[in-house]
């Protein structure tokens, strides 16, 4: 299996897990983090693509893993995670860098955290070195080792 296939595969088997996990957090924390990721990912090129960030709102809109939220505030919660870290890239990613690590001393939902930046990063059927970076540095905020998920 060539490394784009395997990067895919890890991606859908993060997808899997994260949809068996997401439901038990639902609190605000978890969701600030989940939302910031997402952010982050979609700006890991060092800018947000509106394409891109069109298309996350909609999978938070109509994801079925994200239904035990209120998905109305879950992408106000993007939107203007989205819209920080456009005003001031380098402050922004201070800033949702430090929201994401409010759930580094929860295991469980760390790991979530990085499945679901792994499943964002995986939806366009490309995981960039860029959002592999990212997602690298959320395990890393998140006091988690970047390998257990294949970056």
């Amino acid at each position: 299996m060539g490394f784009l296939n395997r990067l895919k595969a890890l991606g859908a088997q993060a997808g899997k897990e994260a949809q068996d996990t997401w439901s038990r957090f639902n609190n605000g924390p978890f969701a600030d983090a989940t939302m910031a990721a997402c952010a982050l990912i979609g700006a890991a090129d060092g800018k947000i693509d509106q394409n891109e960030r069109t298309r996350t709102a909609q999978f938070i809109t109509g994801s079925d893993q994200l239904k035990t939220f209120n998905v109305a505030d879950l992408r106000d919660k993007y939107e203007r995670y989205c819209d920080r870290i456009t005003a001031d890239f380098d402050f922004g990613k201070i800033e949702l860098m430090q929201v994401i690590g409010k759930v580094a001393g929860k295991p469980e939902q760390a790991r979530a955290v990085v499945q679901l930046a792994v499943v964002i990063a995986n939806a366009d059927g490309e995981f960039s070195e860029d959002e592999m970076r990212v997602v690298r540095e959320v395990a890393h905020a998140l006091k988690l080792d970047p390998a257990e998920f294949g970056v």
